[in-house]
C-alpha cells in the first residue's frame, strides 16, 4: 500500500487541509493519505497549540466518512520534539509492507535543507508537493531565501509537483478570527466547527 503522510499541527484542521489531502488520495498513485498530527514541530513554538487529543479528535471528525483518509497519532508516543526522519523509521518498522511518501507545500520544500536527515529522506521517499497560496510578503521572503539558497530540491527525481487546488487560508487566520468573534463556519467542516464552538476553543 502506498501511503502519503501529511504532517501538521492541525490547530485546527480546515477545508484547505482537506482539499489537499483528498486531492492527493484521488489524483495521485497514493492509496491512502494519513493526516499525521504533530505534538510539536521542531521549527515552531507550542504556545498556541490545543491539547494533542483535541486536535486529533478534530481531524477524526473532519474525515470520518472518507475511507482514503486516516488520522494518525503515531508521533504522540515518540520522543519530542518529533522529527519526520525518526517517524519514517518507526513507521517502516511498524508497517513493513507499506510504502510511505511525504506530502508538503512548496514553501516547506524551500526550507527542506533544515530538516533532520533531509538527504536520507529524499533518497528513500517520494515527496508530493502542492503549490502554496502565499501573500505577497511571504512570496518575496520565500524568493529571497531561494535566491541565496544553494540547495535545489525542485529538480530532484523523487520530488513530484501536483497541481492541487489551494486556498489562501491558514489555521492561524482561523484562530485569530475566532478570537475576534468573526464567522469561520465555511472555513471548517461542520463537525469541526461544532467541536470548536462546543469547546469554546480559541476565544
Amino acid at each position: 500500500m502506498k501511503v502519503g503522510l501529511y504532517f501538521g499541527t492541525y490547530n485546527p484542521i480546515h477545508v484547505g487541509h482537506l482539499i489537499i489531502g483528498n486531492y492527493m488520495a484521488h489524483y495521485t498513485d497514493l492509496d491512502e493519505v494519513w493526516f499525521v498530527v504533530s505534538p510539536q514541530n521542531p521549527l515552531k513554538t507550542r504556545n498556541s497549540l490545543l491539547a494533542d487529543y483535541h486536535r486529533l479528535a478534530m481531524v477524526r471528525v473532519a474525515i470520518e466518512n472518507n475511507t482514503k483518509l486516516k488520522a494518525s497519532d503515531i508521533e504522540f508516543t515518540m520522543p519530542k520534539p518529533s522529527y519526520t526522519s525518526d517517524t519514517l523509521i518507526y513507521l517502516h518498522e511498524k508497517y513493513p509492507n507499506h510504502e510511505f511518501s511525504l506530502i508538503m507545500g512548496e514553501d516547506n520544500l524551500r526550507t527542506f535543507h533544515k530538516w533532520k536527515n533531509h538527504e536520507e529522506i529524499l533518497n528513500h521517499h517520494t515527496i508530493y508537493v502542492y503549490p502554496r497560496a502565499l501573500t505577497e510578503q511571504e512570496r518575496e521572503e520565500s524568493e529571497l531565501k531561494t535566491n541565496h539558497e544553494p540547495y535545489d530540491f525542485f529538480n530532484y527525481p523523487n520530488v513530484h509537483f501536483c497541481d492541487a487546488p489551494v486556498m489562501k487560508v491558514s489555521s492561524s487566520f482561523i484562530r485569530k478570527a475566532v478570537k475576534d468573534k468573526k464567522d469561520v463556519r465555511y472555513l471548517l467542516t461542520e463537525p469541526v466547527y461544532e467541536y470548536l464552538t462546543e469547546m469554546n476553543f480559541y476565544k
